[in-house]
């Protein structure tokens, strides 16, 4: 049985439906966002997904779902496996994500000195870009602990919740941070409160501290903390975080030895891809 915590909070389809007020946004596909929701919907690990399971994740109507789904597959985005009875990711969305990720050459920058921090910290540090309402893990490096985050690449975080979401806030502008704090409310006015005081004290930690945290809030029994930076090369901002189970990594150590050594790492990626 794998012993490192699992992620309880992976974004939510209804989570990523898209930015609010899009139906009034004459110049917002609203097929080709279903198409990408429907891509976006299959989980890790996952075989197969049937047209049904596919809509209801989606919150669309089996009718357009059969018709994106059979699109996505004449294209090579999706692959029918008829014996299983629905679909599987195809091998030209593997494909565009491999040659995405190629063009990512931070990652291969950032990983010596994520391995240095790794190994200092007996814990996980992860890279990762924005993803909606989300972040998305493009590199990760883990210590020797025994006990670790079941976090790899390609994992989601969610944006409100988690060290890193709250670290490209933080330095994204504030266009785009007053964007997805908006989007960030529709998709649930009970819950929004908590999450915009959290983001808010995140933020002034950061103005204060250099870095983001997440004692807890993200699961009960995580601490992270994240930093973010600007690669240039006309690249968003990315976010690098240290973060383990609380049972051996606790908020002190992390602040006082790991914040020093993770804002050098982000200072030393900032603008590495030119202007």
């Amino acid at each position: 049985m794998d012993p490192r915590p699992q992620p309880t909070d992976q974004t939510s389809p209804v989570e990523e439906t898209g930015p609010a007020g899009a139906k009034e946004d004459r110049h917002f596909v609203t097929a080709l966002a279903r198409g990408l929701d429907l891509l976006t919907c299959f989980k890790r690990g996952e075989g197969t997904l049937a047209n049904s399971e596919i809509a209801a994740r989606c919150g669309l109507a089996r009718s357009t779902v059969s018709r994106l789904s059979y699109t996505l597959t004449r294209l090579g985005y999706l692959h029918h496996v008829p014996e299983a009875g629905g679909y599987r990711l195809g091998t030209a969305l593997m494909a565009l994500g491999a040659t995405a990720l190629a063009g990512l050459d931070v990652s291969h920058l950032a990983r010596p000195g994520m391995r240095e921090l790794a190994a200092f910290s007996n814990a996980s540090v992860g890279l990762g870009v924005r993803d909606r309402l989300s972040m998305r893990y493009i590199e990760c490096c883990r210590g020797e602990a025994a006990i670790a985050l079941n976090i790899d690449v390609g994992s989601r975080v969610a944006m409100a919740r988690s060290a890193m979401g709250r670290a490209y806030l933080a330095r994204c502008d504030e266009v785009e941070q007053t964007a997805i704090m908006e989007d960030l409310r529709s998709v649930d006015d009970t819950t929004w409160p908590g999450q915009r005081a959290g983001i808010e004290q995140a933020l002034d930690d950061y103005r204060t501290l250099g870095c983001a945290r997440s004692f807890g809030d993200w699961q009960p029994t995580v601490n992270a903390i994240a930093v973010a930076f600007r690669p240039g090369g006309g690249l968003p901002p990315m976010a690098i975080n240290c973060g383990a189970p609380s049972v051996i990594l606790d908020p002190d150590f992390l602040m006082r030895e790991v914040r020093p050594r993770l804002i050098a790492l982000a200072a030393k990626l900032e603008g590495v891809m030119g202007s």
